[in-house]
């Protein structure tokens, strides 16, 4: 098994014939999903994605894969291909077509309409090539063929593409539901057709490699959401990924099963149901889907509310309610239906709504105490499967943390892969399928890009360190007016603090270290205020650490008397 190597170089130039495969996104992290493949001089991405922020970059709205090692070759991609609507694969495509407007974005019905809606939004006009599972279609020197798998958005596609180093299999993300709701199953018969073909590398889903068997059938939940809507004494207020067409469908059936009317909450849901009703991917019974105004005349036990917020972001209506801050007051006898996964990180956000709801006398139902969600992933069963299926050459898993892409490589190799064959990677690390065998040969810039507010890479490591600095230890800034001829103060300092435990006595002691310094600093000759305001800062934050162990931001201003 070929591992990361932290001392790997830049990646020397293509191999004539051979085909790169560089992750930009999503190989040690779930999210920003992004895969570019270059061959004979063109460039093809597989998806585009965001990924959501951790409490440790504050004030960041998402963040995007970095476009460093494309951006000078702009012009040689020919197309993105998306395999689901999801935003950890669409999410970013907006900020690329910035970079160049008219590259063309190939996905299914679905997923075009959800990334147009959001387009829309960054006032971008696509070029969309709208492909469906079985088609077949050229960009450049790639020939990619489209095929049918399940996941927990509809229309989701895996992509095989021919190029003449051979072909690669990509299955974007997905599980193997045999009885899904629309009816559409992952395609194994083209699996295995590519795989009689034969497959050169399979890039394989890594989210659920690590839970063993197979990953339940969407169907089994219908008893859980039946018992709700038909026990639930008051409203029923289900919350969901604003994309997950089935789950709402078998909500919206349960609904209407047992006399109740549905209303959408939230403009994400709004619209992306809106949508999939347009599109024919929802089918909503008449006269069941009311405005929230209609809702008010009808009794509680006739009313189910459909919103977002399944993972306790803190703008999500769910979140709001649990607040007190929505206009949907939860109170005693509601029912609260959590219809998602917990998404790795989020625990405690989610933990803190249902607390919040529980208090108000609302009865949560969620995955902890009923069957209300199966995950979008192929466990391992599932995925040994496709391995004996498509008996590929070689094996890179994607998405996923790096627990999840181990115990996927694990996998392939107990169905007979060559464990030298078998690669894990991580972002921006390079990996080259040369004469039937991939191997690590480099690596390119691939580090967090962030967006904050609408501002794209402003944002640094560093800003970030120092907005946790703020949060945590406050800020000090220390106005201290200095006699330009003597370099000693011309009268006491102010002290301005923020979320730094102080009164009007705090800093006094700090005095004397200040003149001490100007002093100091007169005598070796250096007059520049911007010199001077270095050496107040550092003496003020030892001074701060020494007496209070406490590192406060510290801004020194010096003006010249």
């Amino acid at each position: 098994m070929s591992h990361p190597h932290p001392e790997l170089k830049a990646a020397p130039p293509l191999p004539e014939g051979g085909l790169r495969v560089t992750a930009l996104g999503g190989l040690g992290e779930i999210g920003r999903n992004m895969t570019v493949f270059e061959h004979a001089g063109k460039l093809l991405i597989v998806d585009c994605g965001v990924l959501f922020p951790e409490e440790t970059q504050p004030g960041v709205d998402v963040i995007l894969p970095d476009f460093t090692s494309i951006r000078d070759r702009l012009d040689d991609i020919v197309a993105v291909v998306l395999t689901h609507g999801h935003e950890d694969h669409i999410g970013g495509v907006p900020y690329l077509l910035r970079e160049r407007s008219d590259i063309p974005v190939v996905g299914s019905k679905l997923t075009l309409a959800f990334l147009d809606a959001k387009l829309k939004e960054h006032g971008i006009r696509p070029r969309t090539v709208r492909v469906r599972e079985g088609d077949r279609r050229g960009f450049g020197p790639f020939d990619c063929e489209f095929v049918a798998v399940n996941h927990s958005i509809p229309d989701s596609l895996a992509v095989a593409i021919r190029t003449r180093a051979g072909m690669v299999l990509h299955t974007g993300d997905f599980k193997m539901d045999q009885f899904p709701l629309d009816d559409r199953i992952t395609d194994l018969r083209a699996f295995a057709r590519l795989g009689e073909e034969g497959v050169d590398l399979f890039l394989t889903d890594s989210t659920n490699a690590e839970v063993p068997g197979f990953t339940t059938s969407e169907r089994e939940l219908n008893p859980a959401i039946e018992q709700v809507m038909r026990t639930a004494p008051r409203r029923v207020i289900v919350s969901s990924f604003a994309s997950h067409v089935h789950r709402i469908q078998q909500v919206l059936d349960a609904a209407h099963q047992h006399g109740r009317k549905v209303a959408f909450v939230g403009r994400s849901m709004v619209r992306n149901m809106g949508i999939a009703r347009d599109l024919g991917y929802l089918k909503v019974p008449s006269g069941l889907v009311v405005s929230t105004k209609e809702l008010e005349k009808l009794p509680d036990h006739k009313i189910t509310l459909v919103c977002t917020g399944s993972q306790g972001e803190p703008m999500a209506a769910l979140s709001r309610m649990a607040n007190r801050d929505h206009v949907i007051r939860i109170g005693k006898g509601d029912t609260v239906l959590l219809a998602s996964s917990l998404i790795p990180g989020n625990e405690n956000a989610i933990y803190r709504v249902i607390n919040g709801l529980t208090r108000w006398g609302a009865h949560v139902v969620h995955k902890g105490n009923a069957k209300v969600h199966v995950s979008g992933h192929a466990s391992a069963g599932e995925l040994v499967y496709c391995y004996n299926i498509v008996k590929p050459r070689n094996v890179m898993p994607v998405h996923g943390e790096w627990r999840h892409l181990r115990a996927n490589a694990d996998l392939a190799i107990r169905t007979g892969v060559d464990p030298d064959r078998v690669v894990i990677a991580e972002d921006g690390v390079v990996v080259d399928l040369v004469d039937g065998r991939a191997s690590i040969t480099g690596k390119v810039p691939a580090g967090n890009v962030y967006v904050d507010g609408m501002e794209v890479g402003g944002a640094t490591e560093a800003s970030l360190k120092d907005r946790l600095a703020l949060a945590a230890e406050g800020v000090v800034t220390v106005v201290a007016i200095v006699d330009a001829d003597t370099g000693a103060l011309a009268e006491a300092p102010d002290f301005l603090a923020r979320g730094f435990v102080h009164d009007d006595a705090t800093f006094e002691p700090v005095i004397p270290v200040i003149e001490k310094t100007l002093a100091t600093a007169a005598e070796e000759g250096v007059g520049d205020a911007r010199q001077l305001e270095q050496l107040v800062a550092r003496a003020v934050a030892n001074w701060a650490f020494r007496t209070y162990r406490r590192k406060p931001l510290i801004i020194p201003v010096i003006i010249d008397a």
